[in-house]
């Protein structure tokens, strides 16, 4: 069993390499994310003291699901700033998803919509209480926005589920969006 301390850390580790900079771990991506575990855990053991079967502990064991395991292979759900296609097909949406956030960037999302920034995709939520999870994780205060997914799909607009079930979106134009959805 892991102290949570290397647990975290390794965990933070392998999102930072599945995510954003696989070369810093000697690794190379296929084209839709995938790396051998077998590679993956070579790197592993030369930066942290971890054995094959806590790195599948602490993939099994995240809470939000952000790694997946396929046939000795292994790559992050959602969330790369590097170039890769994860073959999701698009999906209808709820008639609603959630997006949490904090206060100051309200400013500019109010403005412009939801970009995805350095990602993919724009993050969304199912519910209420997952999207006040996420908002939290920002700074100040926090807001909950609601999204008209049902208008928006209907209008031409693309939905994709990742495999931890985070809904994803190109963008939420400005006009989907509203505030004070269980806002915190």
């Amino acid at each position: 069993m892991m102290k949570a301390k290397l647990e975290t850390e390794v965990s933070k580790y392998m999102s930072y390499v599945l995510r954003h900079a696989p070369e810093a771990a000697g690794l190379t991506l296929d084209s839709e994310g995938w790396v051998s575990f077998d590679e993956l855990e070579k790197a592993l053991a030369s930066k942290y003291d971890v054995s094959r079967a806590e790195i599948i502990e602490i993939v099994e064991n995240n809470p939000k699901k952000r790694f997946t395991l396929s046939d000795n292979r292994i790559r992050a759900n959602q969330g790369h700033s590097i170039d890769v296609d994860l073959a999701l097909n698009p999906v209808e949406p709820p008639a609603a998803l959630f997006h949490g956030t904090s206060l100051t960037s309200w400013q500019s999302i109010e403005r412009e919509g939801l970009k995805k920034m350095q990602r993919h995709h724009v993050h969304l939520s199912a519910d209420v209480e997952t999207a006040k999870i996420v908002a939290v994780r920002r700074k100040g205060e926090h807001i909950i926005l609601r999204v008209d997914a049902a208008r928006m799909f209907s209008e031409g607009h693309s939905f994709f589920v990742s495999d931890n079930g985070v809904w994803l979106a190109e963008s939420v134009p400005v006009q989907y969006l509203s505030r004070n959805a269980g806002t915190p």
